[in-house]
Parts: C-alpha cells; sequence; structure tokens
C-alpha cells in the first residue's frame, strides 16, 4: 500500500509539472530577464594569519600550519557582500582565528578561495584537476555546489558521478584531511524564484541535497553541514518576527552578509568538531 502510494505521488507530481511546464518557462526567462546580477566581491583570494601563542615561539616552531581551501559556486565566492571581508570568507577567517582550539594545535592559518559565479559541480571538478597540487596537504577543504546544477538541470547519475569524482581527487591530490560539503540552500524560499517555480526549483534542489548526503556518509572524512537556516533566523530575530527577505542579498538569489556571518558561524562550529576529532 506505501509503494503504491509513493507511485500515485510521483504520478501527480509528474502530471502536475507538466501542466506548469510553460509557466515554469516562462517565470525562469523572465527571472534571467529582469534579476539584477552581482559582481562578486572585491578583495583576498588567499592569505596567511599568524595565531596567537601565548608569547611562546618556540613553542609556535612545533606547530603545523591549519590549511583551509573554500572551493565552490557565487554562494563560496562571496557575491551578495560588497567585500570578501563581508562574505563567507571574510566571517570565516577571524572566527577561526579567535579559537582556543585552532590556536593550541596550528601556528599558522593558511587559507585560499577557489570560487566562481555560475560554476556547476562539473566546472569545479575541472577547476581541481587543472589547479596545480599544493605544496602541503589540505587540512579542510569546503565544497559549496548545486545551486547551478539545480537550475541546469544536471542528471541525478551525472550529479551523484561528479561528486564522487571531486572527493577522490579531493583526497588524491589535494590530500584533504576533512572535506565538508555544505547543503544546498533553501531555493524554495528564495524571494527572486516566484511561485509556482520556486517549489518545483526546491523540490530538484532537495533531490540533489539528498543525493549528496548519501554520498558523503558513504565516505570516510566527508561531511554534510546542513545550514541551519531556522537557527540563523531565530538568532536574528530574538524572538520577534522578521522578513526572510533580510537573508537575501538585493537579487533576491544570494546571501546577504548577514546571512554569511551566520553560516561562518555553523561552519567554525563543524571545523573545530572535527579538527578536535581527527586528533583523538
Amino acid at each position: 500500500m506505501v509503494a503504491t502510494s509513493k507511485i500515485q505521488n510521483k504520478i501527480a507530481a509528474a502530471a502536475k509539472d507538466v501542466l506548469f511546464a510553460p509557466v515554469y518557462l516562462y517565470q525562469g526567462r523572465k527571472i534571467k530577464r529582469d534579476t539584477v546580477r552581482l559582481p562578486e566581491p572585491n578583495g583576498e583570494r588567499h592569505g596567511s594569519v599568524q595565531l596567537d601563542h601565548a608569547s611562546n615561539e618556540s613553542a609556535a616552531q612545533n606547530k603545523p600550519a591549519l590549511h583551509i581551501m573554500i572551493v565552490g559556486d557565487s554562494a563560496a565566492a562571496g557575491v551578495g557582500s560588497e567585500t570578501q571581508q563581508e562574505a563567507l570568507v571574510g566571517k570565516l577567517i577571524p572566527i577561526l582565528q579567535q579559537q582556543p582550539t585552532i590556536n593550541e594545535q596550528f601556528a599558522v592559518l593558511n587559507w585560499s578561495l577557489q570560487a566562481t559565479t555560475g560554476h556547476t559541480s562539473f566546472d569545479i571538478l575541472r577547476r581541481l584537476y587543472i589547479m596545480p597540487a599544493p605544496n602541503e596537504p589540505i587540512d579542510v577543504m569546503i565544497l559549496s555546489v548545486g545551486v547551478n546544477d539545480t537550475t541546469s538541470s544536471v542528471a541525478v547519475d551525472k550529479w551523484q558521478q561528479q561528486i564522487k569524482d571531486i572527493i577522490a581527487i579531493a583526497q588524491r591530490k589535494f590530500g584533504v584531511r576533512e572535506l565538508v560539503f555544505l547543503s544546498l540552500p533553501p531555493m524554495a524560499q528564495m524571494p527572486a524564484i516566484p511561485a509556482p517555480l520556486n517549489n518545483f526549483v526546491g523540490a530538484k534542489a532537495s533531490i540533489l541535497d539528498g543525493i549528496l548526503q548519501q554520498i558523503c556518509r558513504a565516505h570516510d572524512n566527508v561531511t554534510y553541514m546542513a545550514t541551519d537556516f531556522p537557527r540563523m533566523i531565530a538568532e536574528h530575530s530574538n524572538g520577534t518576527p522578521i522578513d526572510i527577505k533580510v537573508m537575501f542579498a538585493s537579487d533576491g538569489f544570494h546571501p546577504s552578509s548577514l546571512m554569511y556571518g551566520y553560516w561562518a558561524q555553523q561552519l567554525s562550529e563543524l571545523i573545530i568538531e572535527l579538527l578536535d576529532s581527527s586528533t583523538h
């Protein structure tokens, strides 16, 4: 009975999509025509930060460097912010720099950003193939991928294979110690995508996100981070209702600087947890 119900639901959903196909097409073209194209923010895309060693330089000399690389699409690149300091990497690095756990383990925090607007899983995979191998293994690689695969209607099997290939090259070529995939955003809630297209796109994103979770669970040292969107809202609202639009940039599609800040906080907590567990 349950299996029959699932089949009926799939048939109903497919019929609905066929019925709304002209509407989806019209709305999709209108979004492409009318949506403001935000540029990638200016700012440094790599750097090295000395950590606090409590004035003990001899102890610092015995500590390794922490290597972090952020890879991916426009969200990783910080689109929606004026500068990189207001974007994901600019919010993340200062938080990590202040963490006692990281200061105790490492002497220096080296970071780099390898992200471009519009990049799909295939583009990211190609980028990792082209990039030179690092001189030192990457301790933590953070990947933001999936939104452009959703909007370009990537085949499920192709998405699955390209995520597996990204994991393989990250671990083999870059020596990645901990690989973190960020969850796909709640595309159905993006202000730029009107109904009913938002539900259609949101459902597609949910399918890709589910596959991403499965792949991450099947690989060692690969973690899926479910962005806690309700927590972001709760922390910012402080118990009072807020407009969801504050979490998005002026284009209604990319994260706002506010959202990047909450995102970086959640990511920093996960990174510390992963580094702690790997040393015990």
